[in-house]
Parts: C-alpha cells; structure tokens; sequence
C-alpha cells in the first residue's frame, strides 16, 4: 500500500508508532518492511506512485510511505533524517543536498517540462511570445495577475529562475500583479483558475488536475522549462539510522527496467505523464 502525507503538519495526526518508527529509523510495524519516501507534491498529485508503487511492493515486500512537500521543505526534512530516500526536481539543491552529506549518489530517474497556464483570452498575449522569458514580460507588462507558490519548491525555484532570466524581480510587486500562494501546486492552480491569473506548472499535475475550467496552457516547450527529476539515497554515515537497505532496492528497482517501464507505462487521458531517462535513456520529450 503506498501512503501520502501531504504536509509535514499531516504527520503530526500519524499514529505514534510510526512517529517512533521515523525518529528511530524502523518500520511503521514490526512485521513491515518499509522505507519513507520525502518527495514532491507533482510526483504524488499527479497519481503517478499509487500506480507504480505497488509494484514496487509485490516484488520486495517493501512498503512505501511518501511524504509529499514541496522539494524545499522535502531536503530539509531528508536533511534532518526524517526519510531513507529523496526523490525531488531541483537537481542544483540535490547537488548540494549530497555534497554537504546528507545523500550517498544523485541519479536521473524521469523528467517531464513546466508549463504557463492562464485564461482561455490571454488578456497578457503570452502565447503571441517565443521564449519562457518573453511570455514573463509579457505578464509583468500587462499587469495581469500571477499566482506563485511563493513555497520554496521544485516549481517555485524554477519559477524564479525564469524571471531572473527575464530580467525582472516580480517579489518587488508582491501583492499587487504578483501574488504567492504559499501552497501546494493544486492549491495554487485552484486559486489561479478562481482569479484568472497566470501561473507556471508543471504538465503533469495540470494533466490530472480537474478543475481547469476555461484555463489552458498558453505557452509551453522551450528548453528552460526542462523538468529533470532525481533520487538519491540518505547518506548512513550522516544519519546512522536510515533503513539503508530496503532505500537502496527502491532505488535500484526504480532505476531498473521495471521502475523505468512502470514510469513510462502511466498514462492520464491518453497522456504519458513523465518519461524515464535513468542512465541516460530517454524517450521523445513530452
């Protein structure tokens, strides 16, 4: 069984055995094995681990137990030792995450892209634009409203990325066109959508997100907008108690032909939702 806890407050409401089981590195029950997965909201929103992750379990026994945060909040928490393996998409803040210690090896498990939504008008003309950085400007010019998570997360930092690209600091009109959600990706497309703003996504999540409305992808497919996501193994020499071995059979399972064919068999709507290129390997980008 895969189990999601959407906010590091939600594990607050978890039975005390597992609370002892993350603080002392053991399984949620003495007959399970099982390994705590800190990951991002996209992967777990999106549906992509309730289908692939109980494969995972029929061929080791092992059970996961994701916690879904944004990527910021996902690092700091494997940082503290509160998971046996990271699976996030902010591969600069992974880097660091294992040269400062706390992760063994950073491996390339799938990817998929980022994309601008906003009303079905475009009152900003974004989708008139031919790169990320333009269809920014365009926003910012017209002084239509953008929804950021404002989270810290894989998206948030991407986001920011984009508009230092473009050559404006969006924080500086924080409150009046620029506005921060503080919150998931689903939250924030909800109040996106309820405002008829902007906001940048990540394809996935939009793909199985039900409330678009009358919003649609107004640009999307530059280069920028890549979304590359990676695992790595908590470092046992930094937290001794990590359940090192079952983290290292998810990693070599999802890095293996049957983890990598399970990510590019799930579909939503007739759409491939990520595409795994561990080693190298990749399919047509989405």
């Amino acid at each position: 069984m895969t189990r999601f806890f959407s906010s590091p407050r939600a594990l607050g409401a978890l039975a005390p055995l597992l609370l002892a089981a993350v603080a002392l590195g053991l399984p949620a029950h003495a007959d399970e094995r099982s390994i705590i997965l800190q990951s991002t909201t996209s992967t777990a929103n999106s549906g992509l681990y309730d289908a692939i992750l109980p494969l995972f379990t029929e061929r080791t026994g092992i059970t996961v137990h994701v916690v879904a945060v944004g990527t910021g909040q996902a690092i700091r928490n494997a940082a503290n030792g509160d998971g046996d393996v990271l699976l996030v998409h902010a591969r600069k803040a992974e880097e660091e995450f294992v040269a400062a210690g706390h992760g063994v090896e950073r491996f390339d498990v799938m990817y998929n892209d980022f994309i601008l939504i906003g009303p079905a008008d475009d009152p900003a003309e974004v989708a008139k634009t031919s790169t990320a950085a333009a269809a920014l400007q365009a926003i910012a010019k017209s002084g239509r409203k953008f929804v950021s998570r404002g989270d810290d997360s894989g998206t948030h930092k991407k986001e920011m990325q984009l508009w230092l690209s473009s050559g404006i600091d969006p924080v500086a009109d924080s409150g009046d066109w620029y506005l921060e959600s503080g919150s998931g990706m689903g939250a924030t497309i909800n109040m996106t959508v309820g405002m008829g703003a902007y906001t940048l996504t990540d394809r996935g999540t939009w793909i199985s997100f039900s409330n678009k409305r009358t919003h649609k992808i107004v640009f999307e497919k530059d280069p920028p907008l890549f979304n590359q996501y990676g695992v790595i193994l908590v470092n046992p020499a930094r937290h001794s108690k990590a359940n090192i071995a079952d983290g290292q059979a998810f990693i070599e399972w999802i890095l293996g032909a049957e983890g990598q064919a399970a990510i590019a068999g799930y579909q939503l709507q007739g759409q491939q939702l990520f595409y795994p290129n561990a080693q190298g390997k990749s399919q047509a980008a989405p």
